[in-house]
């Protein structure tokens, strides 16, 4: 099995079917086979073999899905590098992978020439317009696909290095063999009803596997359409879904909430959509209120990128009856709760979540002792606490390492945040804990209102009455302008957690 055998196949038995539309350009599965094997050719005479890696730095583009298959063909990792880092972060990121080859979207110019230093010696390449001194990345020409033969038996290669956002560190890399994206995909099929006939829509950052592995890859392994925009824009996501009659797509909670906002929502036909596909976070329940009401069953997936990322999912069928629920294992994938020493727990009590499949991750790049620790015992070990209720289905409640501790009881930051989130005057909300004396720690809220939107301490306070625990309400509520967060938007809990204790200023 290799990848690109995927596009080859339907290239065959579907030559003029639509793969990808990008910005009004629609690319056939017989072209798209031609541009991937361009590609390969390009990347062998660029020097790239078998375990290099291949880097890419711009918006999504068809380049971008064109070089992970190409990818796949040499046996070469593909390694999407987020454009939203800062270029010391960028650095840190391609000094760990060493990239043999990079392509770059002109606009990322300035970025790529201050991190020229760590790319170097890497071959680098232009993807669009090709600047004046620039190797033109654009492979496209009329070579038929039989002239370049490659490795059908590649399941066990390393094809993708997706690094996670470093929101508590340095990033990592997790590793991805093909078997792994070919796994999710399988995975993903099964949560989607994914047909040929299906066209998805994908605005999230290719750079995650969010954007590429929940429906993008997939798509394309069931020989569906997928409409590429460059990045997530509201009307652009809301005008695509009515005139392209889009099937599926993934919106992650804060793009359902620019999507419900945007005067628009209530009127654009969202009548061709069988599902819409959230996750990445814990989901607030307005985000499946909104939803819902529009017709649209609004189905979760839960995972991360060391997962590929598809580990649990509801699916259409049981969306509004399973609302907020993480949802049951995927068909090719083990998901158990532990405690301590990793015992098995009961259903209903909360405990670390581990993960097995043929889908996890192989290890972190560069990282024995820490794959070591997080695969242990051949399971992945998630950070994350869930539970499983009476019916099967995974809820998750936080992060282990953000549990806190008052007075001997363990308290899940998500619980509170969930109920804090529903307020239509609360922008955002994260609680944390902060050191006492008395009760080892105190749960403290920081919330950040909405532009133009006043509420008083006492009226946050009984948004939680009646529905969390006395023992779990904030001690202390402190009102930001923002909160803290890393590049790719996640919280920084530890940062915030100084800000509350006083030794570190709101910038």
């Amino acid at each position: 099995m290799n990848l690109a055998q995927w596009i080859d196949r339907h290239a065959g038995l579907t030559p003029r079917q639509r793969a990808v539309c990008f910005e009004g350009d629609a690319i056939s599965y017989r072209d798209l086979a031609s541009r991937i094997a361009a590609t390969a050719r390009l990347l062998r005479r660029a020097g790239v073999e078998a375990g290099d890696r291949v880097a890419y730095l711009g918006y999504n583009h068809p380049a971008a899905l064109a070089l992970l298959f190409a990818c796949a063909r040499l046996r070469a990792i593909f390694v999407p590098l987020n454009w939203r880092l800062a270029p010391p972060e960028l650095a840190r990121v391609a000094s760990d992978c060493t990239p043999r080859a990079v392509f770059i979207q002109p606009r990322f110019a300035d970025a790529a020439e201050r991190i020229s230093a760590a790319l170097a010696p890497c071959v680098p390449f232009a993807v669009g317009d090709v600047p004046a001194g620039w190797r033109d990345g654009n492979a496209i020409d009329d070579a038929a696909v039989a002239e370049d033969t490659f490795d059908t038996d590649a399941a066990d290669a390393p094809v993708l290095l997706c690094y996670t956002s470093g929101s508590t560190g340095a990033p990592k890399g997790a590793l991805l063999t093909q078997q792994a994206l070919f796994v999710n995909a399988v995975n993903s099929t099964q949560m989607h009803d994914l047909t040929r006939a299906d066209r998805v829509l994908t605005t999230l950052p290719l750079f995650h596997v969010g954007g590429l592995c929940i429906q993008t890859l997939p798509a394309l392994h069931a020989g569906a359409t997928v409409f590429l925009h460059p990045k997530f824009d509201a009307v652009a996501t809301l005008g695509t879904i009515a005139r392209e009659a889009i099937t599926l797509t993934v919106l992650v909670p804060a793009q359902l909430d620019a999507l419900a906002a945007h005067p628009a929502w209530a009127g654009t036909d969202l009548s061709s959509l069988r599902s819409i596909t959230t996750g990445s976070t814990i989901v607030p329940m307005r985000n499946f209120v909104t939803v819902h009401a529009r017709g649209v069953p609004l189905i979760q997936v839960y995972g991360s990128t060391e997962t590929g990322p598809i580990a649990t999912y509801t699916i259409a069928a049981g969306a509004v009856r399973e609302a907020g629920a993480a949802g049951h294992p995927a068909i090719h994938c083990d998901v158990r709760v532990v405690g301590d020493g990793d015992r098995a727990l009961a259903s209903g009590e909360s405990g670390e979540i581990l993960v097995r499949g043929a889908n996890v991750m192989s290890g972190y790049w560069n990282a024995a002792a820490e794959t070591a620790a997080t695969l242990a015992g051949g399971w992945f070990h998630t950070g994350d606490i869930g539970h499983i209720d009476g019916d099967g289905l995974l809820w998750v409640d936080g992060r282990l390492k953000d549990m806190i501790i008052s007075g001997g009881e363990n308290i899940y930051p998500a619980e509170i945040e969930s109920v804090l989130a529903e307020c239509v005057d609360i922008a955002e909300v994260a609680i944390v804990g902060r050191p006492d004396d008395t009760w080892g720690e105190v749960v403290v809220a920081a919330i950040v209102l909405r532009e133009g939107r006043v509420i008083a301490e006492a009226e946050i306070r009984a948004l939680l009455h009646g529905r969390i625990a006395r023992y779990k309400h904030p001690r202390e509520i402190v009102f930001l302008d923002a909160l803290p967060r890393s590049a790719l938007g996640k919280l920084r809990r530890d940062e915030l957690r100084r800000m509350v204790r006083g030794e570190t200023l709101v910038q």
